[in-house]
């Protein structure tokens, strides 16, 4: 009788785990997400809290076979680019990872951390497109949690499923800012807490608005009593239910982009930086540099943001969106703006390419996919041939895969910029443009 052959995976092999012990160290580098990087007799330690040329001492949290983690207990001797953060929330909350370090060295550390990701790409030097260092996020979503009359509003806290208890955020917009602590305030003096998973705020060119996202019913005193607080503060309220995908939304929200008004719905996705959504989509308009002989295809388009500034100068330009509810809402606005040279189509770029693409002449390509990447299409876009692709991306190791592609099918990496759209976190944005050989 032949031996059937073992099929499956092997087990996996647990991660060593040992109580907490204090070892001194020396860092030598530092990880995207801000992490100190130490060698004992070869092996890697990653020390939450250290920077480069510190020696401190750290207890350590976990030990595995290929590395170990750590966290600072005590700097022995501090790094001239440390700084005390402004935030006074920095040691708990999760949120702004590089506080601690100077906003020249964080720069410095990103631009570093994506030539590492690019190191088989031949990219040559990377550029820099900055803004504010604070201030400039304009929609952020804060957790609530209620536990024996406690109630907590804020960020979670760094690794961790707890809730920081915030009184302010350096990095939220002015005016949002303003309606958190107004919020605050009134959310302290209530009993809503228990009833609420959520809530998102907002920062757009007409107003600032609030959404509760439910868990429970909330009582009809208490929503009359909370629209009425929003009415006095001049702030758009807006009740999720807890089995409500989307959000009937009476207020129009608007932000503009190189002269044009770009419409969208509360819950859509728009960049939370505004002025570096500006600076963005100048440099790629500057990048492709469109003319009326172009025919422009712009993938995950979204509500219009790269497409009605593309419209202005080309001569024809397609924009792809998987959701059609931000479909319906870019055609609106190429309306609004008065753009006819632009069409939109609701099509899943995973899959088949729409067939209004199909045998149609395209020079230049836009493309800003979410962090999964690009790569299920690109088979079908090398083949419209286009002479330039500007790739816009919130994840480098994801762009440094399909940017491999293209160069194997005839494109070289002409520029490539980090883009810092979240300063104080490790996110990095990047914008790439390859060009047909």
């Amino acid at each position: 009788m032949a031996l059937r052959k073992r099929t499956g995976r092997r087990p996996t092999q647990k991660t060593k785990q040992s109580p907490s012990f204090t070892k001194e160290f020396l860092v030598e580098g530092l990880t995207h997400d801000a992490k100190g990087v130490a060698r004992d007799d070869g092996k890697v330690t990653f020390v939450e809290g250290a920077l480069p040329g510190e020696r401190v001492e750290a207890y350590v949290v976990k030990q595995g076979r290929r590395f170990d983690e750590a966290k600072v207990s005590k700097i022995l001797e501090e790094s001239a680019d440390r700084v005390t953060p402004e935030c006074e929330h920095y040691f708990q909350c999760g949120g702004c990872q590089f506080q601690h370090l100077t906003y020249t060295k964080q720069i410095d550390s990103k631009l570093e951390w994506l030539r590492g990701q690019f190191r088989k790409l031949n990219i040559g030097d990377i550029e820099l497109l900055s803004n504010t260092s604070q201030q400039y996020r304009r929609r952020a979503r804060l957790s609530v949690f209620s536990k024996e009359g406690k109630q907590q509003l804020g960020f979670r806290a760094r690794n961790s499923k707890d809730i920081v208890n915030i009184s302010q955020c350096l990095v939220l917009t002015k005016p949002l800012q303003v309606v958190f602590d107004a919020f605050k305030e009134r959310f302290n003096e209530s009993t809503l807490a228990s009833r609420i998973g959520h809530i998102e705020l907002l920062d757009d060119n007409l107003s600032t608005s609030i959404t509760i996202r439910l868990s429970r019913n909330v009582s009809d005193d208490d929503l009359i009593d909370w629209n009425k607080w929003a009415e006095s503060q001049n702030v758009n309220l807006y009740w999720q239910q807890a089995n409500e995908q989307r959000l009937p939304v009476v207020n129009e929200h608007f932000y503009t982009i190189d002269g044009l008004k770009i419409y969208f719905h509360p819950q859509d996705f728009i960049q939370v930086n505004g002025p570096m959504n500006e600076k963005m989509v100048e440099q790629a308009m500057n990048w492709l540099s469109p003319t009326k002989d172009d025919r422009i295809l712009d993938l995950f388009c979204g509500s219009g943001n790269f497409s009605l500034p593309l419209a202005k100068r080309a001569g024809e330009v397609v924009g792809v969106e998987a959701l059609e509810s931000m479909v319906e809402y870019a055609k609106s606005n190429a309306r609004v703006n008065e753009l006819d040279n632009v069409t939109f189509i609701a099509a899943d770029l995973t899959k088949t390419a729409p067939r209004i693409l199909k045998n149609k002449k395209v020079t230049k390509v836009l493309l800003d996919p979410p962090r999964s990447g690009a790569f299920e299409f690109l088979e079908t876009l090398v083949k419209f041939k286009p002479d330039q692709i500007l790739y816009v991306s919130c994840n480098a190791s994801t762009l440094a895969r399909d940017a491999e592609y293209l160069i194997a099918n005839g494109y070289l990496v002409s520029r490539v910029s980090l883009m810092e759209m979240f300063p104080q976190t490790s996110h990095s944005e990047t914008m790439m443009l390859l060009q047909r050989k």
